[in-house]
């Protein structure tokens, strides 16, 4: 069983570590892009997702499946973004849900005294939400389809 697997809880964890540069990638480029730049949070998420895309594959196929090298980088790529890509549509459904009572709740909590906007606060909550949500999803999709041919 996956989970029980001591080869595939060291792979998960890679995987986590890679998802955790990821996470960092995407919050980074996110706030940049809506507080640096003002491009609306739906839109900002999505292009931050797709940079962390890229390097989540580049990690994943290098470290985390060296193993893998029965399919060609461009196959598991084009396999990798559309898990990814699914992901992302989940993603933006289940954030433009979150986003909206997070704001609210933020402003509940801090006011808009805090250093932090309650705007801010609820998006990034928000976010993070979303990116373990997607983790999971990511990580079983991948593992039995784009990296299916590791034993």
């Amino acid at each position: 069983m996956l989970i029980t697997d001591r080869k595939e809880q060291g792979r998960f964890l890679r995987f986590a570590v890679v998802g955790t540069i990821g996470a960092i990638i995407d919050l980074s480029i996110f706030n940049l892009l809506s507080s640096g730049f003002g491009l609306p949070a739906l839109q900002a998420q999505a292009v931050s997702f797709s940079v962390a895309v890229i390097s989540n594959f580049l990690w994943n196929r290098y470290w985390t499946y060296p193993d893998s090298r029965n399919k060609s980088v461009t196959s598991q790529l084009v396999q990798f973004i559309a898990v990814s890509f699914i992901g992302l549509t989940i993603r933006t459904l289940i954030f433009d849900r979150l986003e909206g009572s997070l704001i609210w709740l933020a402003g509940q909590a801090v006011g808009n005294s805090f250093i932090l906007t309650p705007t801010t606060i609820g998006h990034n909550i928000a976010l993070g939400t979303v990116i373990i949500i997607i983790m999971f999803w990511n990580f079983f999709i991948n593992r039995y389809w784009t990296y299916n041919d590791v034993k």
